[in-house]
């Protein structure tokens, strides 16, 4: 799933207030710097998210059997390569 900037940047300001809120952090100059590296890292995980599925997707076509996107056998093997494919990037 592609975000626009518009939306991780909203996510960065909930994840920021959330932390405030729970008293996870106390900010005592500009939140700026912090907003920036919590977009950072979203942007990231994201790219490793699309890595992933873009692995996954390849393993699919690369198999004898043609299984169609969708297909409860296709939605099976996705999801469990998707787990090895996170396990192997140590993501899980």
């Amino acid at each position: 799933m592609r975000l626009t900037d518009d939306k991780i940047t909203h996510m960065t300001h909930i994840v920021l207030k959330g932390l405030m809120d729970k008293g996870f952090i106390t900010l005592k100059e500009d939140d700026a710097l912090l907003r920036r590296e919590i977009k950072r890292t979203i942007i990231n995980e994201l790219k490793i998210g699309e890595d992933i599925d873009e692995a996954v997707r390849r393993k699919l076509r690369s198999l004898s059997k043609k299984l169609v996107e969708g297909s409860p056998e296709w939605d099976v093997l996705y999801k469990k390569y998707y787990e090895e494919e996170e396990v192997k990037r140590g993501k899980r």
